[in-house]
């Protein structure tokens, strides 16, 4: 393929099109056999790196070659979770739409900061913000931001927590400085993204209250109401009620009704982390269970979970604009949108941390667009079915035991055999995890309830069926049985 020297790094016309095809191809393989798609491809670390050991190449090789090397390398030893067969973590299998508008966007390769750099991307995220608005009950006029994902959706809330709460107290400008502790309460079962908000804010984890749950995983509202009242007479500030709308490790969700008449009550900033559970909350079998969502003042979700996008897709909702605006705007000359004629122009620089934003909106839009919420509440709906197949497989078994089941799609077990002690079940299932992993088939991680190590499968993936399910435990104890 011709380059054209010194002009430009662009092809000719016929070269760029004759690379989109081979392009185009190795997208379109990519969905050959997914049904037998490995989890996993059981490379080694040192046999990775040394595929990409080289010294900074002075000098470039042909484009259709390197996307030769691009697929041996990437392509074909990417982790299988496209297919079915992988049920670590909350990921999603993205979607053949969400890789066209990937492509579209990254084509146009617009900066989402202010409103004439993207003009239609802007008017775009806005709809999506106002639909998420509308998908969860919450403020009609809500604002809000697409951001990488659940954890920077919950630092996005925590931020404009903190900076409205002690708007007074100029906390913008003042820093932390000489300012009394406060204190921040949610469940033990919470995601770690918090802990690590908190420390980016400056806040600290030592004000982290991790209030014990109940058996159903859901947050304790005595133990709650103790802390506070505790924290109260020792002389701290309680600023922020944080409610689960679905757990990482079970989906157990917050009676957040309760938790938003605490959270007025001591006048607190209400957030609901609804990463990873918040989407579901429109399916009308369970919409019950997320009342008092729409009660939050910020709301973290994520549409690279269960909207099925490709990553990255977090996004925070607040109440309105103008609290984004409160909480992140910072005067700069060369940004200055004060003399701008149309005041309708959201600038999103003014309201959020980043200047630098690629198109998240677009392949949401899309997604909601080609699709349907019809369709997509359905295969949520597909999601949640299955895990609760896979929880009843389980449970009618002889050779496994059921841990944790949840309205969402998680369920989590353990393999037992013919093992009785709880402490040899546990260990047993400690060495499993590893050799799913390099058996490769299916891919499933573990976490911990109640102290005690299970495997923990979550179904987030429209390409799941039922065969899929069976194969899953079928593999688990073909495996075992290596093991044993």
């Amino acid at each position: 393929m011709s380059h054209q020297h010194n002009k430009s790094l662009d092809l000719d016309e016929r070269d760029f099109e004759e690379l989109l095809k081979q392009a185009t191809e190795l997208v379109i393989n990519q969905f050959d056999n997914l049904a037998s798609r490995k989890g996993f491809q059981n490379n080694s670390q040192t046999t990775i790196e040394s595929w990409f050991d080289e010294p900074l190449p002075e000098h470039g090789i042909e484009a259709s070659e390197l996307l030769q090397l691009t697929k041996d390398t990437v392509l074909d030893t990417a982790t299988g979770n496209l297919g079915p067969n992988f049920y670590g973590y909350i990921v999603s299998g993205g979607t053949q739409i969400g890789a066209i508008a990937e492509l579209l966007a990254a084509t146009i390769n617009q900066n989402v900061a202010k409103w004439h750099l993207a003009p239609a991307i802007v008017e775009i995220e806005k709809r999506v913000i106002a639909w998420a608005a509308e998908l969860t009950g919450f403020d009609p006029n809500a604002g809000g931001i697409l951001v990488s994902g659940g954890s920077a959706a919950n630092l996005t809330g925590l931020t404009v927590a903190r900076n409205i709460m002690f708007e007074e107290q100029n906390i913008k400008e003042n820093g932390l400085f000489n300012m009394p502790p406060f204190t921040i309460y949610a469940s033990s079962e919470t995601h770690s993204c918090f802990d690590k908000s908190l420390e980016t804010l400056g806040i600290g984890t030592k004000h982290f209250r991790k209030i014990p749950v109940n058996k159903d995983f859901t947050i304790n509202i005595t133990e709650l109401q103790e802390a506070i009242e505790k924290d109260i007479a020792a002389g701290f500030k309680p600023f922020c009620l944080v409610g689960n709308a679905g757990t990482v490790n079970t989906g157990a969700i917050d009676d957040l009704n309760k938790l938003a008449e605490i959270a007025e009550q001591y006048n607190m900033w209400y957030h609901v982390d609804g990463s990873y559970g918040g989407l579901a909350c429109m399916l009308e079998p369970i919409k019950g269970l997320y009342a008092g969502i729409e009660k939050a003042h910020s709301i973290a979700l994520d549409f690279h979970k269960w909207f099925y996008v490709p990553f990255e897709g977090g996004c925070t909702l607040v109440r309105d604009w103008s609290t984004l605006k409160r909480a992140y705007f910072k005067e700069a000359a060369y940004l200055d949108s004060s003399f701008e004629k149309n005041d309708n122009r959201i600038q999103f620089n003014e309201h959020y941390f980043q200047l630098s934003r690629n198109a998240k909106a677009l392949k949401v839009w899309m997604t909601i667009k080609a699709y349907g919420m019809k369709k997509l509440r359905a295969m949520i709906q597909k999601d949640i079915d299955l895990a609760a197949y896979l929880s009843r497989r389980v449970h009618d078994s002889t050779d496994f035991i059921l841990k944790g089941e949840s309205y969402l799609a998680i369920s989590c077990f353990q393999y037992k055999g013919n093992l009785q002690s709880p402490e040899d079940i546990e260990k047993f299932n400690q060495k499993l995890v590893p050799a799913l992993e390099a058996d490769g088939r299916v891919f499933i991680t573990s976490t911990k309830l109640n102290g005690e190590f299970v495997l923990r499968a979550c179904l987030i993936n429209h390409r799941k069926n039922r065969e899929s399910t069976d194969y899953l435990l079928d593999v688990i104890r073909d495996v075992a049985k290596s093991l044993q």
